[in-house]
């Protein structure tokens, strides 16, 4: 379930990170157990990551995160991780509809001054991402009206089962 408002720790990553860096694919096996398979999440990445990780830090990469395969586990087991949110230069289109589509909120912005270790907050009402390492740095982001709702109702799924699909 999405929130208004977010605080963590940065965990950057750089460019064309892949599906199976998110979710290596000699662990394929865990699919069918998304919580085991969330404790190996970014290991190829990162060896720490899915052992240090804690509930709301945020995942900061470069261009074409989620590239590679179109492995809808990706984001999911980045989400039951507890990762609050994922900042992006750029996202790989598959990996960014799936994310959404399994409530994973994700940011298209500009994440050159972010680094490694820094405190963000994200307002989500008010679309603001604010350094606390860096009080100057605030960057803006968007979300479309229809992604919202889809992050507001935890997925997709959720999102079409409650909402009354005969006015469309």
């Amino acid at each position: 379930m999405i929130k208004d408002y977010y605080e963590g720790n940065v965990w950057k990553f750089g460019d064309n990170v892949s599906t199976d860096s998110i979710s290596p694919g000699r662990l394929m096996y865990l699919r069918s157990n998304p919580e085991e398979y969330a404790k190996h999440v970014l290991e190829d990445a990162n060896p720490e990551f899915a052992k240090k990780v804690k509930k709301d830090d945020f995942i900061v990469a470069g261009n074409n995160f989620g590239c590679g395969s179109s492995r809808e586990i990706a984001p999911l087991i980045i989400k039951i991780a507890g990762v609050g949110a994922i900042l992006a230069k750029s996202f790989a289109r598959i990996f960014y509809r799936n994310a959404i589509n399994n409530g994973m909120l994700l940011i298209q912005c500009d994440t050159s001054d972010i680094n490694e270790g820094d405190k963000l907050k994200i307002n989500l009402k008010d679309r603001v991402i604010e350094n606390v390492n860096n009080p100057e740095m605030k960057l803006t982001f968007t979300l479309s009206k229809v992604e919202e709702e889809i992050l507001k109702s935890d997925g997709l799924l959720n999102f079409i089962e409650n909402k009354d699909l005969s006015l469309l």
